[in-house]
């Protein structure tokens, strides 16, 4: 039996196509719990429809407000019992076979406590390719070997619904923190490769939907609070899990270190691009020197020494480094390939 959350807020409009996606599934029971946050949509309705046309489906509305990590946690602590469980937002879709894919990968060992895949980006239902439901090769990694990946990139790796988890598992590190809200779930797998091992299915599991539109701050200043908030939740991991992790301050150093470089390159395309105040140059270097100690012996450091000699109106009306930045960027992006096809 697999478990499927779906917290929605306003989004009545997707709502029938999520818990399709999630009933359409073939080889495994399923049980879908709705729940409504008090949604000023068309939600309660649809949610109601849906209940009442198949007794897999059970809705739930909020008098009142209560956040996403409420709902998280009420759906997936207060009610799951399956063996199995995801939590899947209601603007997103499950590809077909993702549920009986991982599930069979879990019950072919039990020290997998987590199984996710990769998601495929969208906006819109018609840009949806066909997914076939056969099953995919998939690599197992050790929870070690996860989260060592995982502090030496500094990032996620995982969207949110392309990940299955074993339920007994979830139901016994807990739910997902408040105190975490905007990378709660980065925590969380942070958490689950802690104590168990963690499967990775070598093609897509979910569907995420992508909305251009809700950004409320510009690509800069996301990239300044994105690596804040990373540095919350790997923080407040480490403080938690210290004495289940053999070697935590290493991969501690590791995970700074990471963020330190990001926040670096970012104030040195700042640069190139004669962005610095946009940027917010500044606080992004004062990020990178606080986090890690040996920040001015970083590669990046001295790529931002330069830069700065020079200053932004030069560097970007010469493009003197714009070789090194083509360098640089084909070089992330060579690695993020790799990483998409290992999975970490």
């Amino acid at each position: 039996m697999v478990d499927v959350i779906i917290p929605c807020y306003n989004y009545g409009h997707y709502l029938r196509g999520c818990v399709n996606s999630v009933l359409s599934q073939r080889g495994v029971n399923v049980r879908v719990l709705i729940v409504d946050d008090a949604s000023s949509d068309d939600t309660a309705r649809v949610g109601q429809e849906l209940a009442a046309c198949n007794n897999a489906v059970e809705f739930r509305r909020h008098e009142v407000n209560e956040g996403h990590i409420a709902t998280y946690n009420e759906g997936l602590i207060g009610w799951s019992k399956a063996e199995y469980a995801v939590l899947l937002s209601a603007d997103d879709l499950l590809v077909p076979g993702c549920l009986g894919r991982a599930v069979r990968i879990m019950e072919a060992d039990e020290n997998i406590g987590m199984v996710y895949g990769r998601a495929i980006h969208f906006e819109r239902e018609t840009d949806l390719p066909t997914i076939s439901p056969h099953d995919c090769g998939y690599t197992r990694f050790s929870g070690a070997e996860w989260l060592e990946a995982r502090c030496r990139a500094g990032h996620n790796v995982i969207s949110s619904p392309e990940v299955v988890v074993r339920g007994s598992l979830q139901r016994s590190i807990g739910g997902y923190r408040p105190e975490l809200p905007h990378t709660g779930d980065l925590e969380m797998w942070l958490r689950i490769a802690a104590v168990s091992s963690i499967a990775y299915v070598r093609g897509p599991q979910a569907f995420y939907r992508v909305h251009p539109a809700s950004m409320l701050r510009t690509k800069y200043q996301n990239n300044l609070l994105d690596l804040r908030h990373r540095k919350i939740a790997f923080d407040s991991f480490f403080q938690q899990h210290q004495h289940v992790i053999a070697d935590s301050d290493r991969l501690h150093e590791l995970t700074n270190r990471a963020l330190a470089r990001e926040a670096l390159w970012i104030a040195c395309r700042a640069y190139d691009r004669n962005r610095v105040e946009e940027a917010r140059a500044h606080e992004l270097i004062e990020f990178a020197v606080t986090i890690y100690h040996a920040a001015n012996s970083l590669s990046e450091y001295r790529a931002l020494h330069r830069r700065r000699r020079l200053g932004p109106v030069i560097c970007n009306q010469t493009q003197l480094f714009a070789a090194t930045a083509l360098i640089r960027k084909v070089d992330r992006w060579l690695k993020k390939r790799r990483w998409k096809r290992r999975g970490i």
